[in-house]
């Protein structure tokens, strides 16, 4: 086989900065070196992979974005082989990036980081946040190895195990006459403001929850920001539903907040840690995947991902 491990990097290379000059630099090697192990690359696999533009730089055809998608797992387990030779079998290492949604990740990013980092100290484990959407396209293109995310739009090509299940709850100012209830009705608060979590999908999945107990809401504010929400609501300028629950009951003004379970019955929303079908875990993925799987399921599971034959 022609394709070398060297040509793939720096094709990765210049995809990612998006010019011959900024991969140079990025690799501390000539641009023509650069420009060279694309061209080989492009002869060897008989298609073109960028559009040269002198003025704008590079721009990566549809057949780039396919190899870029399969040359970051591969460029992924030829460090891993080269990491564990060197390390003769022993602990793991490496890097091992992981894609977060944006309003879980002030809720496990720490605690996964601290504790899989000190059960393996030689990984680096770097994380990125985004919505749904971006980050099944990050696993789907190769820049994310695992994605903790909801279990809600996901797209075809999506593997994923279920960590844990969790339902929405309302939350509401201190001084609300429903705050004192063990339990509150959705259709109780109809008639009032809500304040949305505008966080792609949270906006649809919330207001698919109001449909479903025949409500269409009020919305009086939208913020993509999960504190915002808690500071509004403390201020008495809305409702809201959240499915994460934060430790405190105060929002970040040191205002109260009450947090109610939802009288209704509302479907429970699961938890996942996810990866491409097509590709195959590094073993530091799968090590983490398994230590998600058994410390953010409060205690309740056995499960491991067992490595392919």
């Amino acid at each position: 086989m022609s394709v070398s491990l060297r040509q793939l990097h720096y094709f990765v290379a210049a995809a990612e900065a998006g010019t011959i000059s900024g991969a140079a630099a990025r690799e501390h090697i000539s641009q023509s070196t650069i420009a060279l192990a694309i061209g080989e690359l492009e002869r060897d696999l008989g298609v073109q992979l960028f559009i040269r533009r002198q003025a704008k730089g590079l721009t990566i055809t549809q057949a780039g974005v396919s190899v870029l998608a399969d040359a970051r797992p591969l460029l992924a387990h030829a460090g891993e082989l080269v990491a564990s030779a060197r390390s003769l079998g022993g602990e793991l290492t490496g890097t091992l990036t992981v894609g977060c949604f944006t309003t879980l990740s002030s809720f496990l990013i720490a605690r996964v980081l601290t504790g899989f980092v000190a059960l393996h100290p030689a990984v680096k484990l770097d994380f990125v946040e985004g919505s749904q959407v971006e980050l099944q396209q990050s696993l789907l293109d190769g820049r994310s190895e695992l994605a903790l995310l909801y279990d809600y739009d996901l797209q075809p090509g999506i593997h994923h195990e279920t960590l844990y299940r969790t339902r929405p709850h309302i939350l509401l100012p201190c001084d609300h006459p429903l705050a004192g209830r063990s339990h509150v009705s959705l259709r109780a608060l109809a008639d009032e403001p809500l304040v949305l979590l505008d966080n792609p999908p949270s906006r649809q999945y919330f207001t698919d929850v109001l449909d479903s107990v025949g409500i269409r809401p009020l919305i009086r504010h939208t913020t993509s920001n999960f504190e915002t929400v808690r500071s509004l609501v403390a201020r008495g300028l809305g409702y809201s539903l959240l499915i994460q629950q934060a430790a405190s009951g105060v929002s970040h003004e040191g205002m109260p907040l009450v947090e109610c379970p939802i009288e209704e019955e509302i479907d429970e929303v699961r938890v996942l840690i996810a990866w491409p079908d097509r590709v195959k875990l590094t073993k530091r993925a799968r090590a983490f995947t398994n230590y998600c799987l058994q410390n953010l399921t409060g205690g309740t599971t056995h499960r491991n991902i067992a490595e392919d034959p």
